[in-house]
């Protein structure tokens, strides 16, 4: 996936108050997604993740993402398999088996927009974040369409659609630009056993790593 893309990965949601203008049944819903993950320490759920940018064909990925509090990620990817995006909470580590390197950035000054995933580890303040809120129905449950407080992020608007018990089931993020990144979950397992070690990036035999420039 390109560089340019979306990485804020979501912790869940620490704070709702405040929220007065968003429609009663809206602040019940998020309450109750904020409850499901705040008192959650690790998840592990198959993923699958469609980019597409401007002027480009989709392009589709998956696999099986764990995380664990506070703040460590890793998305182990079957197809294309071998890939590994990883994030001990400090670092991000990116490794493409054809490209025999691995690259490492800083959390805070990636650009990959996978971010908007942190309200899944507790992080993410939809008061403090966002300015407004829309809704829709689904099937599947609700739709929350929420446009971001700040203008100078990589993104402006982030998606989700969330069952009546706060589970999270896809997230559709709007680059600046136009792109778009959609995930969808499934198996979701609330207190996986997920060891701290899965969050140190060990490069296979003849791989380096190379720092970004930060």
């Amino acid at each position: 996936m390109a560089k340019g893309t979306v990485l804020c990965v979501l912790a869940a949601i620490t704070a709702i108050a405040g929220l007065s203008a968003v429609p009663r049944d809206l602040q019940s819903l998020l309450k109750t997604i904020q409850d499901r993950y705040n008192r959650t320490q690790s998840l592990k759920l198959n993923f699958s993740e469609t980019y597409a940018g401007s002027g480009r064909p989709a392009q589709t990925e998956s696999g099986v993402l764990y995380l664990r509090k506070p703040g460590l990620m890793r998305w182990d990817y079957s197809s294309p398999a071998g890939k590994i995006f990883l994030s001990d909470g400090k670092d991000v580590f990116q490794y493409l088996p054809e490209d025999r390197q691995a690259t490492k950035g800083k959390l805070k000054q990636s650009e990959d927009m996978k971010a908007p995933l942190a309200f899944l580890l507790g992080k993410l303040d939809f008061n403090k974040e966002f300015k407004s809120f829309e809704t829709s129905g689904d099937p599947v449950g609700t739709w929350i369409i929420a446009t971001p407080e700040s203008d100078s992020l990589i993104y402006n608007k982030v998606e989700f659609l969330a069952g009546a018990d706060g589970e999270i089931h896809r997230l559709r993020v709007t680059g600046q630009e136009g792109s778009k990144l959609l995930f969808e979950f499934s198996g979701e397992q609330l207190n996986a056993p997920v060891s701290p070690a899965l969050f140190t990036f060990q490069p296979p035999a003849g791989v380096r790593i190379v720092e970004e420039d930060q």
